[in-house]
């Protein structure tokens, strides 16, 4: 069976650095094992740092450092996409769009994220949309 190709929505990005527990925790601890494949563009992961760098000092816990160094790992794992054509205006919010724009130019099958209604239509695309949640009981890491 191949392994699912997915691109991980910054809000299931926060959800795993504000809290060790929930599947979004356990995705992104599983991202780099070889269960799936995570795609990445250079203005998602200026979303994920600037998202990130804004929990530092709200009780996280976390330093900017610990943030670039997640962000290190993540990039050096993902299949890097530059996205060449844009399907904008597709959703109600251009962030969104750019999560499916990469979605769709890596030929990723799933959008991980916990916004699933803001992402309506998009399996015109060929793309699935699923909660951390659902993602890892597909892939039978949750019971």
């Amino acid at each position: 069976m191949p392994v699912p190709k997915i691109v991980i929505d910054t809000n299931v990005f926060v959800s795993a650095l504000r809290s060790q527990h929930g599947a979004s925790y356990k995705l992104v601890l599983l991202v780099g094992s070889g269960k799936f494949e995570v795609s990445l563009s250079a203005p998602l992961v200026f979303e994920y740092e600037d998202a990130g760098k804004r929990l530092v000092g709200r009780k996280s816990g976390l330093k900017p450092s610990d943030i670039d160094d997640i962000l290190d790992y993540v990039c050096s794992v993902a299949h890097r996409k530059t996205v060449y054509y844009l399907w904008r205006p597709f959703l109600q919010d251009p962030k969104d769009d750019m999560v499916l724009e990469l979605a769709v130019a890596a030929g990723s099958d799933i959008i991980v994220t916990y916004n699933k209604n803001d992402f309506c239509g998009v399996e015109q695309f060929g793309v699935r949309v699923m909660t951390a949640q659902e993602f890892l009981l597909e892939i039978g890491e949750l019971p």
